[in-house]
């Protein structure tokens, strides 16, 4: 008996009844049989060796996808966990999953793993790979699973066991001498782990509560080829280079102090200016798109946060209440309830919309000290967040201007390379499906029209609404989150919003939250990293540095400094009691754009001797000539 397989080009093809992925593949061919690393099957992924009994849509993926990385390194956390057994077998196993960019597992293990010890797993986990193993899956009663890991004495697997509902089918897989609890799915064998390298060690708490016992957690990759791994660790050397922690310090930029607190950034006096730019210029592109700008408090009273919702669902990630006239209040986690507020200080009819609300509002919000991380995770920080609050006839407008607006302003900024990704309604949701239906629909019509690519991410969505995803991808090919363009159905609703309507009836309003740098702080690091700290010049805080030869040619080189600064560019005078090659030196590791050499020859035809960081000398130039030269630089954001 045949059954049908339609596959993503649309085509129908019948097979035989049982057939596995696997062999499909091996029917196309045998250079995509071997390349294939999981199938999915009516939307659900499996393994290869799954027999499909019914007529079924069939996606092959390979390595290259999102969805293969994840099962190919995932299938890598099980073959870490059986070395590291065969090794250190009274050690006791706990979770290993796929992360980004590889895979890790945690072990029960009370001296922390040595670099020697993570040459030897690597070596045994590279071992193993070659018995080509396969990864077999059983499914058992949870009274079956429970016997099976009371006997292999895993700990930490009967306590995940203990969630489980009693009568839920377990699945467990198998490679060699290694069993795991897990719901896969998995590669069909080890062989196919190629490539392996563990890159670090360090401690992780059990299930990620600081009450939990310590654990020593691995970190690992791994490739189909050799080749893919050396790119790999090539680019995690050049990520370690462009690491905004260390370039921040290097640029003076931004610091964290203890006493301060975790989490709570230090804006030095380059990064403070360097963020001043960011804010005008910000602020000039809102104004001319026909944002109004706004100002709200960093505190709100308890009932505020109950009535949006935030005390019920994010209690866990607010700063604790604050007794005032024995009322409590909260830091502010989100701006969005203060913006409506605004909104609803006045009576507000169809011809005053759209209304567009722009604010540089700096929130909090609870991170463990573990997850803080630079810039990219802090406890304080100021989002540019936006509202657009409009009738559903200005809804395809307003979505289509806001994401042009969106990508022009990140463009200033030399992000060029961007992801998008469209999440759609998911199991659990506020809203009319109706409200849904409508604003998915503007959203794939803005981005189709614009013709931009996209990822539709299926039930991706938040439960209050639809939205779109920017992520900008830099020359290591790293994704960075950016712009969120969400709508909001919970809000409105739960603050009762309402415009008067042409018939003279109130009407719910569509609300658009819009976050377009995000957290200036991670925009911040992101801008670190993508641009290596060599801003384009419109935001270095220092545009140029001007390096006198010796002291006898200071007032010179103070009557340039005077010059430029009177023509709008940001430059100052190196003093130091220092050869002119030092002085070079220092400007190069700032990465300062420009640097005039002023000596005699320089003062007596009035002009300075140009370099241009990471191309050197340029020339002599005219003062006058050069800051023209600089002025267009600038201006045309460069």
């Amino acid at each position: 008996m045949n059954i049908k397989i339609k596959f993503p080009d649309g085509s129908i093809k019948e097979h035989p009844k049982n057939i596995s992925p696997l062999e499909i593949a091996e029917s196309i061919s045998h250079g995509l049989a071997k390349q294939t690393v999981v199938a999915e099957i009516n939307g659900k992924l499996v393994d290869l060796d799954f027999k499909i009994e019914e007529d079924a849509e069939i996606k092959l993926f390979k390595f290259d996808s999102k969805e293969g990385r994840e099962v190919y390194w995932h299938s890598s956390a099980h073959l870490l966990a059986q070395a590291v057994k065969e090794l250190f077998p009274n050690i006791k196993v706990a979770i290993g999953p796929a992360i980004e960019n590889g895979f890790y597992y945690d072990f029960d293990k009370e001296i922390p793993f040595t670099d020697k010890d993570l040459e030897k797993i690597e070596q045994k986990m590279k071992e193993l790979s070659k018995l080509n193993a396969e990864y077999t899956r059983r499914e058992l009663s949870k009274k079956e699973a429970v016997k099976l890991f009371s006997g292999l004495k895993e700990d930490y697997k009967l306590e995940l066991l203990e969630d489980i509902p009693e009568d839920e089918i377990i699945s467990v897989y198998t490679q060699g001498n290694f069993t795991d609890l897990c719901r896969g799915p998995h590669i069909s064998d080890t062989g196919k782990i190629k490539a392996i390298k563990l890159l670090k060690t360090s401690g992780a708490y059990w299930r990620g509560d600081s009450k939990n016992k310590m654990l020593q957690r691995i970190y690992g990759v791994s490739f189909p080829s050799n080749k893919e791994l050396n790119i790999f660790l090539h680019n995690l050397e050049e990520a370690k280079k462009r690491d905004h922690r260390k370039i921040g310090k290097e640029l003076d930029l931004y610091s964290f102090s203890d006493e301060v607190g975790p989490g709570l950034v230090l804006w030095h006096p380059k990064g403070a200016m360097m963020r001043s730019i960011v804010e005008d210029y910000w602020k000039k592109r809102h104004f001319e798109d026909g944002y109004s700008l706004v100002y709200t408090p960093h505190i709100g009273k308890a009932g505020l946060w109950e009535k949006s919702g935030h005390l019920e669902f994010y209690e866990e990630s607010m700063y604790s209440a604050i007794e005032v006239d024995e009322q409590e209040y909260y830091l502010k986690p989100m701006n969005c309830p203060f913006h409506i507020a605004i909104y609803q200080s006045q009576k507000k009819s169809y011809r005053e919309l759209p209304i567009k609300y722009a604010e540089m509002g700096t929130v909090y919000r609870y991170e463990n000290s573990g997850s803080l991380h630079g810039l990219m995770r802090v406890r304080g920080f100021t989002q540019d967040d936006a509202h657009i609050i409009c009738t559903p006839d200005q809804l395809d407008n307003e979505i289509e201007e806001i994401v042009e607006f969106s990508l022009s302003i990140l463009r200033a900024f030399g992000f060029e390379d961007f992801e998008i990704y469209l999440s759609t309604l998911p199991e659990k949701a506020v809203g009319e499906k109706e409200d849904w239906d409508k604003a998915t629909a503007s959203l794939k019509k803005a981005l189709e029209k614009l013709k931009i690519d996209y990822e539709v991410d299926e039930g991706g969505g938040a439960f209050y609404g639809p939205k779109i995803d920017i992520k900008i991808k830099d020359a290591l090919n790293r994704s960075w989150q950016c712009s969120t363009i969400q709508f909001d159905f919970n809000l409105p609703e739960r603050f009762g919003m309402e415009y008067i309507g042409e018939d003279n009836q109130p009407h719910r309003p569509f609300m658009v939250h819009r976050a377009l740098l995000g957290s200036l702080e991670r925009f911040f690091g992101t801008l670190i990293e993508y641009h290596a700290g060599n801003f384009p010049i419109w935001l270095c805080p220092v545009q140029v540095k001007i390096l006198p030869i010796s002291d006898h040619y200071i007032d010179y080189a103070k009557k340039v400094n005077a010059e430029l600064i009177k023509s709008g560019i940001r430059s100052e005078v190196d003093f130091k009691n220092e050869k002119i090659g030092y002085k070079i030196r220092e400007a190069e590791i700032h990465k300062i754009p420009y640097m005039f050499v002023v000596g005699q020859k320089e003062m007596e035809s009035d002009s300075v001797s140009v370099r241009r960081h990471g191309e050197g000398d340029i020339g002599s130039k005219k003062i006058e000539d050069i800051v023209k030269i600089i002025q267009q630089e600038i201006e045309a954001k460069k």
